[in-house]
Formats: C-alpha cells, sequence, structure tokens
C-alpha cells in the first residue's frame, strides 16, 4: 500500500527494500518525509527493522555556492562511480516553494542523465524551510539508502550558507566546490566553512578559466593549511576539476577513497559516525518537543495573545517564552498525573 494510505505493511516494504526494489525504497523515503503521525509510527518501525551496522558504506556531502556547478560535477563523478562497480545514491535537497512547499529546482532535470542510469538512485527532497539547506528527514534517508545496498550516497546541499554545517554532522566526507575566482572568492567564504573541508575542488578548470582555477586551487590549499584541521589523520586536499572534459573527476574520486581508507584504518570514521548518532538523537529530542510543544492546546489558544503583545511591545519575548513554556509543562505535569493514578 502507498505511504500516501492510512497503513503500510512495514515488514513487507522492509523485505521489498532489502531485495533492491527501488520502488520500496521510494516509498520508504516518501513515509518517513511524512508529518502525518501514523507515518511518523510507521517509519519508526521501519527504521528500527532496518537497523543495523550498514555496509562499508561511504557517505560524501557536497556543497558550494549557487552557480559553482554541484549538479554537473555530480553527473560526471557520478557516472564514474558506476562504472566502478559500485552502487550510488544521490540525496538531492532543494530549496522549498514558499507556496507549494515542494522542490524548486528538481534536480532530476538538472542530472538528467544520471537519473536515467539504473544503477543510480536520485531522490530530490525540498527542505521545508528546514535550516542548514538540508531536509529535516536526509539523515533516515541515508539510512534507507544503505539498507538498500548503495554504497555510495552523495548528499548535495542548497548551497553555502548553514549547509555546510549540517551535512558535515551527517556524512563522512565533505566536498565544497568553488568557482574559479581566485582568493577574492575565498575572502567570501567564512573560516569555520574551511575548517569544515576534508576535499576542495575547484570548478570548471577549462578552456580561458584553466588558469584562474589553478591559481584558486593553490590559494585554497595555503589557506588549508592555515586552518585547524578536523581531522589528525587527513590533511585537506584542494584541487581543479572539469566536469564538462571530464578532468580531475577520477583524481578527486581517488582522493576520496583514499580518505574513507585513511579514516577507517584510523577508527576515526567510525568515531565520528558515533558522534554524528548522538548529535542525531539531540536533533530528535529538540524536533518532536518542539512539535509537541506547538501542538499543545493550552499553548495554541496563548500563543496568538502573546504574540500581539510581544509585538506591541508590552512583554519582552524572553517572557512570552517562559509564559508558553510553564503552560505546556503544566500539560505534561497533569498527564503524568493521570498516567501515575491508573
Amino acid at each position: 500500500m502507498s505511504a500516501r494510505g492510512a497503513e503500510v505493511d512495514v515488514e513487507v516494504l522492509a523485505a521489498e527494500l532489502v531485495g533492491g526494489s527501488r520502488r520500496a525504497l521510494a516509498r520508504a523515503i516518501t513515509l518517513v518525509e511524512s508529518t502525518r503521525a501514523a507515518h511518523r509510527e510507521q517509519a519508526a518501525a521501519l527504521l528500527a527493522r532496518l537497523a543495523g551496522a550498514p555496509a562499508a558504506t561511504l557517505r560524501i556531502g557536497i556543497s558550494g555556492a549557487p552557480g559553482v556547478g554541484k549538479s554537473t560535477f555530480i553527473e560526471a563523478l557520478g557516472h564514474h562511480i558506476v562504472e566502478s562497480g559500485r552502487r550510488l545514491a544521490v540525496l538531492a535537497v532543494d530549496p522549498s516553494s514558499s507556496l507549494s512547499g515542494g522542490s524548486i529546482l528538481g534536480d532530476k532535470t538538472r542530472m538528467p542523465e544520471l537519473a536515467r542510469d539504473v544503477r543510480v538512485f536520485v531522490r530530490p527532497s525540498p527542505t521545508g524551510g528546514t535550516l542548514g539547506g538540508v531536509a529535516r528527514r536526509t539523515r533516515e534517508t541515508i539510512a534507507l539508502c544503505e539498507a538498500a545496498g548503495f554504497d555510495t550516497v552523495i548528499v548535495e546541499t542548497v548551497g553555502v550558507g548553514q549547509s555546510e554545517t549540517a551535512v558535515a554532522g551527517m556524512t563522512d566526507l565533505f566536498v565544497l566546490l568553488l568557482a574559479p575566482g581566485g582568493g577574492d572568492d575565498l575572502q567570501g567564504i567564512k573560516r569555520g566553512v574551511m575548517e569544515l573541508v576534508d576535499l576542495a575542488l575547484v570548478t570548471k578548470a577549462d578552456g580561458d578559466l584553466a588558469a584562474s582555477a589553478g591559481r584558486a586551487a593553490a590559494d585554497c590549499a595555503n589557506a588549508l593549511r592555515l586552518l585547524r584541521r578536523r581531522s589528525a589523520r587527513w590533511t585537506p586536499v584542494a584541487a581543479t576539476c572539469s566536469a564538462i572534459e571530464g578532468r580531475g573527476i577520477v583524481e578527486a574520486w581517488t582522493t576520496m577513497l583514499d580518505y574513507q581508507r585513511v579514516m577507517a584504518e584510523s577508527g576515526e570514521l567510525t568515531a565520528r559516525r558515533e558522534a554524528q548518532a548522538r548529535a542525531w538523537l539531540w536533533s530528535e529530542v529538540s524536533e518532536q518537543l518542539l512539535e509537541r510543544f506547538k501542538a499543545d492546546p493550552r499553548v495554541r489558544a496563548e500563543l496568538p495573545r502573546l504574540e500581539q503583545r510581544v509585538r506591541d511591545g508590552d512583554i519582552p519575548a524572553a517572557a512570552g517564552a517562559e509564559r508558553l513554556v510553564a503552560q505546556f509543562l503544566d500539560t505534561v505535569q497533569a498527564c503524568a498525573g493521570r498516567e501515575g493514578k491508573r
């Protein structure tokens, strides 16, 4: 039954997904992205059934400013990855329309050849207003793709901003794409972003831009040497590539595999994933508490009045928030009291 229906046979869906069914994977992702309460319960049951240590997968986060050529690069890299015998899933997170809530860009149209390749699973997902340039359920979607047998997962983010912190917190390797603009472009990138970089690639290194791309890569390499590394075992790499001409793509993939080997052998890859799992737990705690807070009848009844008072300057925002939280906690305590009397 479709994830849009009232019930989903979780056991059957899990078996089909593990069996490699792309249709089952698409249905499972739709289920975990759903905001309906019934679907959330079914999604939790599905993820619990699929829980377990994944195979030796590689999770790659790719970001960069709009226009840098993320989709073109991913298409070129993706073809090389599948030709090497690996199975690839691309999770392309698009900005959401403020009207419909759906994806604006549609990465299946921006990566047409890769999307038609039966060895590749491409899934565009709207951010839904989530901060950080990734969809709220991207972590779950990664887990589903790995359960379906995809050993390489690429997460493409919306663009430079909060995206880097978010995608670096759910992948093994963070790749930043840069335009061939030289040192001036590097000055516009926050230091915190550069400290997350495992591999920096200057794109469009062809034609008249080849020399400029080379200078930009050299500037980036110098900048990376001056920054604190987030791994004791891996020195961030800066290089150039041209997706159109196919130059630098093989070398970039080789660097990614070297990174995976070094991090796995040192134990840092396992440690990083464990830290990410803890962060995922607390992220879910925060989001679920906020959802239940907003759904509380007393909070919903009081919120419009307090919002107006804050707008009018009658009370500070902190005082208004304190009153709402106090009302919510009263509801929680009352519910706990009723449960205790049963």
